[in-house]
Parts: structure tokens; C-alpha cells; sequence
């Protein structure tokens, strides 16, 4: 997690060139501007952390960890090789102090594809994927996904993100997800190294 915060505020103060400005499309007119959606914003770091956790194998969840360092890589690369940034928005930010202290922190080179929604995204689909493969009643992937839904529409609440973001975000993310249950999958499909070994000496 240092690693990627180095990496990622690295990237946001040596961008490669200049930051393009990302336009508005109807959904971003759509979308009002609410500043307490900051706490859902804020969620995400709670809600990504569930899916790691309810992994009961070591290897589990490093192969998460790999997927996810992966996107986030991605991520960066694009981060860097072509910037973005969000419209200025009429918005007054010293009136909010949480959220003139996050435009603070971050950069504007960073809009596009959101990593917000990417994480969201890929800890969905993972959390309804997992939920279901433990029994867990329909009502709690419901609840997830309505966290996710959440934590989605905060990024243009707040006017962190645009629309395009959010789209390129959810492709990341669901590709990811996509690619990483796949590969649990078969790796959870392949016999055990000790049962492997001990097969020969059983003949």
C-alpha cells in the first residue's frame, strides 16, 4: 500500500505532458452536486477490504493482492502516459474544508479511467461472487451491490470525477474481476501439490 501511494503521487506530479480536460456529457448534468457524498466516497476503503477478508487461504489472497496491484498498475501507467483532467467546476471548495483538502491532495492529472470506481467495481463483483459461493442470502449481494452503487455515484457527486471516468473505471474494474475470478477458479479447480505427490505412491 506505501508503494503504491509513492508511485501514485509520483505519477500525479510528473505527468508526461499536459492534462487533457475531460468533457461533460448529459449524466454529469444528471448528477447534482452534493457535498456530504464525501462520506460514501470515503466508504470505498472499508468496502474493498471485505473481499481480501473473507478469503480463508494465504495464497487466496495473494493472488487478490497480484490482481489488484495489476489494475492499479494499469492504472498508473495510463495515469502517466495520458493525463486527464476534470472541467473547473463552479464551485466555491473553501466552503467545504473535507473536500478542498481532498482537491488538494490530489492532482489533475488522474481523471480518466477512475481508480475509485475501478476498485469499487472489482470488489463487487468479487463480493458477489464470493457471497454466493459461501451461501450467503441473496439480501447481502444486494447490499453490496447497493454500496457499490453508492460509492460510484459519489466520484460525480462530489465533482471528483465525470461520466467517462466512471465508464472507463467500470471497464477496468470488471475486466479485472473478470480475469481475476477466472484464474481463482482454476486455481481452486487444481488438486492440491501434496495430493499430486502422493498419487504415484498410492499406485
Amino acid at each position: 500500500m506505501v508503494l503504491f501511494f509513492h508511485a501514485y503521487f509520483w505519477v500525479l506530479k510528473n505527468p508526461s505532458g499536459e492534462a487533457l480536460e475531460l468533457p461533460l456529457l448529459a449524466p454529469d448534468r444528471w448528477v447534482s452536486f452534493e457535498p456530504w457524498a464525501i462520506y460514501a466516497y470515503g466508504w470505498l476503503w472499508v468496502y474493498v477490504s471485505v473481499a481480501p477478508g473473507l478469503l480463508d487461504r494465504w495464497r487466496a489472497l495473494v493472488r487478490y493482492g497480484a490482481w489488484v496491484a495489476l489494475m492499479c498498475a494499469l492504472c498508473l501507467a495510463i495515469f502517466w502516459l495520458w493525463p486527464t483532467r476534470t472541467p473547473v467546476f463552479d464551485v466555491d471548495w473553501s466552503a467545504y474544508p473535507r473536500l478542498a483538502f481532498l482537491k488538494g491532495i490530489d492532482a489533475s492529472s488522474n481523471a480518466c479511467p477512475s481508480l475509485h470506481v475501478a476498485a469499487a467495481l472489482h470488489a463487487a463483483c468479487w463480493l458477489h461472487w464470493h457471497l454466493r459461493e459461501l451461501g450467503a442470502p441473496a439480501w447481502t449481494r444486494w447490499v453490496s451491490a447497493l454500496q457499490c452503487v453508492a460509492i460510484v455515484w459519489s466520484t460525480m457527486a462530489i465533482r471528483q470525477h465525470v461520466f467517462i471516468d466512471v465508464l472507463a473505471g467500470a471497464a477496468v474494474g470488471v475486466l479485472f474481476a473478470w480475469l481475476s475470478i477466472r484464474s481463482e477458479r482454476a486455481a481452486q479447480a487444481r488438486p492440491p501439490a501434496t495430493a499430486v505427490a502422493a498419487a504415484p505412491a498410492a499406485r
